[in-house]
């Protein structure tokens, strides 16, 4: 019977799982979860501050999966190496796990910068697990003031969140801008208005140098008093256990379109890969939800013997800030055109008749069509993208092409 066995208990992880038992339904599936806790949906951590979830609807999966999938996991327990050779993983309290098949699917983690007296302040949070937003929670009141350092995704959602449960929000950042990996200037002041418009103030082109505990010094020269610090400059892919076993990585686990590392039986899918993004024709980290799903579950086919590939992944992100609702996804490469209301932009970026990439803000119904036609690269000339730049329907399609597509007589 076959031993497989997956670093990390996230989505990717599922993924993995899932995949797997599509193959093979007996071997054995044993996971390394460094949370005390089942998977859960990282993204709805804001959601639950804000009251809109609770733990329960948190589940990223039911409470008989692992049982049902024959997993055992192993909770709150870190792997500290992995003997390729030997087929070994060893974990932080010396035990060693044995595997036919591994797959790193041991996600990232907070990127810290060397923040002079860090240390001297007392009431300091990242923002990525449910364990933080719990520790969050519990520290906030209604007259705390909070100084969130990043505004990336990330630290906005955390904005969000905790906006109810808190006397004042400021958010700093290097950049000129918020969402400055996904969003160009013009699009970024609309966001920021918004964002401004709900009670969060914002220091851009500016950022923390130093504290003493509850005083930032910025690099401007201002100083910011708060009670509450959250860090949410960035993150860094857990790529160390491939590194240190001789495996290549670059800004993540470097994985072909079958999430093979350079170790021979071992995968990795998630945040932790660097997988191919078909936008740009390279290879990129591309730490999203949709996507770690589907490089475990194409990772956990491999591993039981059958035969996939996941060679469209694009980057995309959805997401919304107070009613605000937004999509990009694609390389923002080639001519843009621009269709734009009171309520929102949307700009579409085409390069030899193909679309390559959007920003939508407002509006956002049926954006997956335009994810459609990043990732099939349909040829525009084939549709009509005039209709299409002003709202996603299904009747850009040609009849046949609608057929193929959702079946039946459209």
């Amino acid at each position: 019977m076959k031993r497989y066995v997956i670093i990390g208990n996230g989505t990717a992880a599922v993924g993995c799982i899932e995949g797997v038992r599509s193959v093979d339904k007996s071997g054995g599936i044993t996971v390394i979860s460094a949370e005390n806790r089942p998977v859960y949906s990282r993204p709805l951590i804001s959601y639950y501050l804000e009251g809109k979830t609770d733990l329960e609807r948190m589940k990223y999966r039911g409470d008989g999966f692992y049982e049902e999938n024959g997993c055992c996991v192993v909770y709150g327990e870190r792997a500290v190496s992995v003997d390729a050779c030997g087929k070994a993983v060893t974990l932080e309290d010396g035990e060693t796990v044995l595997y036919d098949e591994l797959c790193v699917a041991a996600g990232s983690r907070p990127f810290v910068p060397p923040f002079e007296g860090l240390d001297t302040v007392e009431k300091k949070f990242p923002f990525m697990t449910l364990d933080d937003a719990l520790a969050l929670e519990s520290a906030l009141c209604k007259e705390s003031r909070v100084l969130i350092v990043g505004a990336g995704l990330i630290g906005l959602k955390c904005a969000e969140g905790i906006k109810e449960r808190a006397g004042s929000i400021t958010v700093c950042d290097l950049a000129d801008r918020v969402l400055s990996s996904i969003l160009d200037t013009d699009c970024a002041s609309f966001v920021q208005r918004h964002l401004e418009s709900n009670g969060i103030s914002f220091l851009l082109g500016d950022t923390a140098v130093r504290f003493d505990k509850n005083t930032a010094y910025m690099k401007s020269g201002k100083t910011v008093d708060f009670d509450i610090l959250v860090l949410a400059v960035g993150v860094r892919a857990n790529a160390e256990l491939v590194r240190e076993a001789g495996g290549v990585v670059n800004r993540g686990i470097v994985v072909n379109e079958k999430m093979q590392t350079s170790l021979p039986s071992v995968r990795a899918a998630g945040d932790c890969a660097e997988g191919y993004d078909s936008s740009v024709g390279a290879n990129r980290v591309l730490a999203i939800l949709p996507n770690a799903y589907m490089q475990g579950y194409t990772a956990g086919v491999n591993m039981a013997g059958g035969d996939m590939s996941f060679a469209n992944a694009i980057p995309m992100n959805s997401i919304g800030f107070f009613g605000l609702h937004m999509m990009t996804a694609g390389a923002y490469d080639g001519e843009m055109t621009e269709e734009r209301t009171e309520e929102g932009i949307k700009r579409f970026f085409v390069k030899d008749g193909l679309l390559k990439g959007f920003i939508i803000i407002g509006g956002t119904e049926r954006a997956g069509i335009y994810t459609s036609l990043i990732r099939e690269k349909t040829p525009l000339e084939s549709i009509d993208f005039e209709l299409t730049k002003k709202a996603a329907t299904n009747l850009i399609f040609s009849q046949e092409v609608r057929r193929q597509k959702f079946g039946g007589v459209v």
